[in-house]
């Protein structure tokens, strides 16, 4: 299924019976409420069905007593166009990962396109494309915010300008292209941020023909936004030094799938050791040469929580409500005004565990049972996660 942007408003959608309500606020991951009341894709209230005004939905849907929480958000994707991937010549991955909960991505460059133009015009033209490309096209209904332009040396302050002026809004990590250096990559970052545009660095070894080591101190000195798959992509700095960047750096520590574990629960402990969780986002950084993972996110919660010792309704906020945060989205987060986007989960059939919360912390990873963006139904029981315990019904739809 492959849906435009623009598809018809959610109207009243009424959502009852939560047996487990996650936030995605990390200060207060669980909710006390029962009942989610959306009306035109935007949530309007969180309770108790009787203190909330539910009556002539145009959607009612029964939570069965499963999980509700925010829809996931992928922080590190490489899309190229629509649902297809030329790393893997792969068709549907993003309707697929959708399956796996997951309703927004964030693209850290299109760097896949066969003869991707490193030209300062033609990668301004590319990013650009792409961004018009996925704000017109949802594959799967899913938010994809592309065009992230991989800088290359050349360019000046007025390159930025003419990027956030066309409705660009995010730089492709810093070291795929010619720019390495932690002082150019720093005048360029500065650059991006005085345009409004958020940037994100590679951290440690090659992962294409072209890229090269962005070690600590390339990170530390280009200041980027975001400290890309900080466990590697795939290659990983020391943990002595992923712990330095944690510790030296206030920005965001994106943790991947396709990195190195044994380094992405080292720095998610360090965070917590920092007293700084907040910081701590999730991405998959696929497709890429291991595949696509549609269940990427929530393999990495189910890691984090269960080898890294981390509360899973901890670990769900670093995916969605931190990542809605840092990257400034209007989803992530059950509160009124965020877009309904949601996933329905349960435990998986026959785990050890009692309940979703302690079948992740056992490694375990949920039943998706639902997912639900702007509103919507965009699909029932997963066709790639485990089966649920229980999942939602619709009861009613006008």
């Amino acid at each position: 299924m492959a849906d435009a942007a623009t598809a018809g408003k959610s109207g009243k959608v009424v959502i009852r019976n939560i047996g487990l309500l996650l936030s995605g606020d990390i200060d207060r991951p669980i909710l006390d409420a029962d009942t989610i009341v959306v009306r035109d894709g935007l949530i309007v209230g969180i309770g108790r069905e009787a203190d909330l005004d539910t009556d002539e939905p145009d959607t009612l849907i029964d939570a069965r007593q499963t999980c509700v929480a925010p829809g996931l958000i992928d922080s590190h994707v490489h899309p190229v166009f629509g649902d297809w991937t030329p790393r893997q010549n792969q068709l549907g991955w993003i309707d697929s990962t959708m399956n796996g909960g997951v309703t927004t991505m964030i693209s850290a460059g299109e760097v896949h396109l066969p003869g991707r133009p490193k030209d300062i015009v033609g990668l301004k033209a590319l990013a650009i494309t792409a961004q018009r490309a996925f704000d017109n096209f949802r594959p799967g209904g899913v938010k994809v915010l592309a065009g992230a332009p991989v800088i290359e040396k050349g360019m000046v302050e007025s390159d930025f300008k003419e990027l956030a002026e066309a409705g660009v809004g995010l730089l492709g990590e810093i070291g795929l292209g010619s720019v390495k250096g932690g002082t150019e990559a720093a005048t360029m970052v500065k650059w991006a941020r005085q345009h409004g545009i958020q940037s994100t660095i590679h951290t440690g070894g090659p992962s294409i023909p072209g890229s090269g080591l962005i070690d600590k101190d390339v990170v530390l000195e280009a200041d980027a936004d975001i400290i890309g798959h900080i466990n590697g992509g795939h290659t990983s700095l020391s943990e002595q030094h992923v712990c330095e960047l944690c510790e030296k750096s206030s920005r965001a520590i994106e943790i991947v799938h396709n990195g190195n574990e044994k380094i992405a629960i080292a720095a998610a402990q360090a965070a917590l050791q920092l007293k700084c969780p907040h910081r701590v986002i999730l991405g998959t950084d696929g497709p890429a040469g291991s595949g696509v993972q549609p269940l990427g996110i929530l393999r990495m919660v189910a890691l984090l929580s269960s080898l890294g010792n981390i509360p899973a309704e901890l670990v769900f906020c670093f995916a969605t409500g931190n990542t809605a945060r840092i990257r400034n989205l209007n989803c992530g987060l059950i509160e009124a005004g965020r877009a309904a986007d949601f996933v329905f989960m349960d435990r998986a059939q026959h785990t050890a565990g009692r309940t979703l919360l302690e079948s992740v912390q056992l490694g375990d990873i949920p039943g998706v049972g639902m997912v639900m963006i702007d509103g919507i139904v965009r699909c029932g029981r997963s066709r790639n996660t485990p089966p649920a315990t229980e999942i939602p019904v619709v009861v009613g739809a006008h």
